[in-house]
């Protein structure tokens, strides 16, 4: 799987934007490599919150808001967007759902997005039916905005749940030997001293 890499040819604010998104949801998959199956996809909040779930969010965040809502539906479906899905399905894969499709989900979706912001203004006119008939009417850019942050926040979240699966995944070893552990305990005393002033 492989996701679409910044754009050539935008305008300055588009590209920039684009650019952004781009490097928000290669660091959200990227926070997926090499985990086992079970780790990508088993609740590691007591929310539920799991990786390939925030990806598959995201998919559909994007297949929704750069696409549906500008008039550019994606020329695949969502299965969980059917009104019959249960609630939250989209932050979660199913057993039936591979890892892969789901990723490649994701690239699908992130290309069609990324042709949305090829061809369509950030003014052009976009309608969020589920914002309510008095803020349902918005454009591109406000959209493309809500999504980075959307997907960047999911990202930060990712790096998080992944440390917490492969503890030295974050860990600089330019820092050499112990460094961590002694800065981690640096921490612990730190939070104590002030809890106990």
């Amino acid at each position: 799987m492989s996701l679409p890499a910044p754009l050539e040819g935008l305008d300055l604010v588009t590209g920039e934007l684009q650019r952004y998104l781009a490097q928000s949801r290669a660091a959200l998959v990227g926070a997926l490599d090499g985990l086992s199956e079970y780790d990508v996809r088993r609740p590691l909040t007591p929310t539920g919150t799991n990786l390939l779930g925030m990806v598959k969010h995201a998919a559909g965040c994007e297949w929704e808001y750069l696409g549906n809502c500008v008039g550019r539906t994606p020329p695949f479906p969502l299965p969980y967007t059917d009104d019959e899905a249960w609630a939250n399905l989209d932050m979660m894969a199913t057993a039936e759902e591979s890892h892969e499709q789901i990723l490649d989900l994701y690239a699908r979706v992130a290309t069609h997005s990324d042709e949305t912001l090829r061809v369509l203004p950030l003014d052009a006119p976009a309608h969020v039916r589920w914002w309510g008939e008095k803020h349902a009417d918005t454009t591109l850019a406000e959209l493309l905005v809500r999504v980075l942050q959307d997907v960047s926040r999911h990202a930060g979240q990712a790096d998080i749940l992944r440390e917490t699966l492969l503890p030295d995944s974050a860990r600089d070893p330019s820092m050499g030997e112990g460094w961590w552990d002694e800065w981690v305990a640096r921490v612990e005393e730190t939070a104590r001293a002030a809890v106990e002033r």
